[in-house]
């Protein structure tokens, strides 16, 4: 009886006429800029979590709305409350068959957009937690509106209702100031808010379910709070029902509660993940393994296999200067990507830095950290900037401290002009470049530890 209510609840309801809007949504605020990241599991599910809630939020709860004052709308109010089902029960059904649509709406969606992902050849399996956590929230959205149309009946609470949370969904990410604030409860949250969309997240380690984890809870919490509170009034069934529906209401209101009390005892963890001491597995902090995607460039440039795609770029930009460097004594005879390390600092303000030294083992290795960008043409650029200057400094030396022939010899080898253009120092790096490139990594092949040791002056550069 209740599952043909359902059935019959599920063709008429207005819901199931919002699905192309939602699909259109979907499509313009989260599918399109999704597909300008690169396929990272990470990236672009962390930001499906935020942009598609900000589609689905409104019209859920809107939708849900209308529905919870329509027996007051086509006044049969009175005429159904003599029926043999509860009120509570007959409201019970109207939010399900709400909630279904909302619910194969969100994972038809998503459902694309990871096929989409996978078929790009994004490495390693789909993320589900932030998935979890938007299917997650429909029953809550849906539960919010439709007690929203039940309380307050009338024509402006549904497009109200809808405006408000979605305004209130964006207003309480503004109130997140550091990694144990309580507003990381909020659903649109994928991870700790400071730092954005990074590659790094969730890629070297695995993605932590702690706040997921508290964010269902809390969801969960609040679904149940909300419809246990629609059997509360007298009209809602028997005494039985309704002390049933109180002992609902009050295990939400608890859960929701402890909920944000976790989210509050949140802490960054050194791989950019929110970590929750009472949910978190230390298990989640082990390294994953893999397999190394690696250049043909004179020296070899190796990336961890999810940044396949950067590869390209990353060995563009870095190439000249490591064919410069490549069997001079002292290079490194492999570039490999390192993991980033996350500290929060004060405020909103996380420093990112690389985890270990810049140079280790026998032959040496320079561990290169990426810039957490992830459009390719920005990523370029400060490698050329940054990456490129260190490789060079742990070759010739110097660094803060180089000396006038080592800060020479590293504008020479990179090609630019940062000196003082009528220092000695600048004339002396324009005669090493000017040298033809065999000359040069000849000299540099004979002199290199010198130069390294500081025991050269600008006199003794060709």
């Amino acid at each position: 009886m209740t599952g043909g209510l359902l059935r019959l609840e599920m063709r008429r309801s207005v819901m199931l006429w919002m699905l192309p809007l939602v699909a259109a949504l979907f499509w313009f605020i989260t599918y399109r800029p999704s597909m300008a990241y690169p396929p990272l599991w990470n990236v672009r599910a962390m930001a499906t979590q935020t942009t598609a809630l900000t589609v689905f939020a409104p019209t859920v709860v809107g939708a849900a709305a209308w529905l919870g004052w329509r027996e007051r709308r086509h006044g049969v109010a009175d005429l159904v409350t003599g029926t043999a089902r509860p009120r509570w029960a007959r409201q019970l059904v109207t939010w399900a068959a709400t909630t279904c649509w909302a619910i194969v709406a969100y994972l038809g969606c998503v459902g694309v957009l990871y096929w989409v992902t996978a078929w790009q050849g994004a490495w390693g399996g789909p993320l589900w937690w932030p998935a979890v956590v938007g299917a997650v929230s429909m029953p809550a959205f849906s539960a919010l509106g439709f007690v929203a149309g039940v309380l307050r009946p009338s024509r402006f609470t549904a497009p109200l209702v809808a405006i408000g949370v979605f305004l209130a969904l964006q207003i309480s990410l503004q109130f997140i100031h550091g990694d144990d604030s309580y507003w990381q409860i909020s659903p649109l949250v994928a991870g700790p808010w400071e730092i954005g969309p990074d590659p790094g997240v969730g890629t070297f380690y695995r993605y932590l379910p702690d706040l997921p984890v508290a964010q269902v809870l809390f969801l969960a919490g609040l679904t149940a709070a909300l419809l246990g509170a629609l059997g509360l009034p007298a009209d809602a069934g028997g005494r039985g029902l309704r002390r049933c529906a109180a002992g609902i209401t009050a295990a939400g209101l608890l859960a929701a509660g402890t909920a944000v009390g976790l989210a509050g005892s949140g802490r960054l963890d050194a791989h950019g993940m929110i970590a929750i001491p009472l949910l978190h597995d230390a298990g989640d902090d082990q390294p994953l393994r893999y397999t190394p995607v690696c250049s043909h460039t004179s020296i070899p440039v190796c990336l961890h296999p999810a940044y396949t795609g950067y590869l390209p770029a990353v060995t563009q930009a870095l190439e000249p200067v490591l064919t410069e460097l490549a069997g001079l004594p002292g290079a490194p005879a492999r570039i490999s990507q390192a993991a980033a390390t996350y500290e929060q600092g004060s405020g909103n303000r996380v420093s990112i830095s690389r985890a270990g030294t810049s140079v280790s083992g026998t032959p040496p290795v320079f561990h290169l950290l990426l810039p957490q960008k992830t459009a390719t043409n920005e990523l370029v650029a400060e490698l050329r900037v940054d990456a490129t200057h260190n490789i060079v400094n742990s070759v010739v030396g110097g660094g803060r401290n180089a000396s006038p022939a080592q800060q020479a010899v590293t504008e020479a080898i990179l090609g630019t002009s940062t000196l003082a253009p009528d220092s000695p120092t600048a004339a002396a790096a324009q005669r090493l470049a000017a040298l033809p490139a065999a000359v040069r990594h000849a000299w540099l092949m004979k002199h290199v530890a010198a130069l390294r040791a500081g025991q050269l002056t600008l006199d003794k550069l060709p």
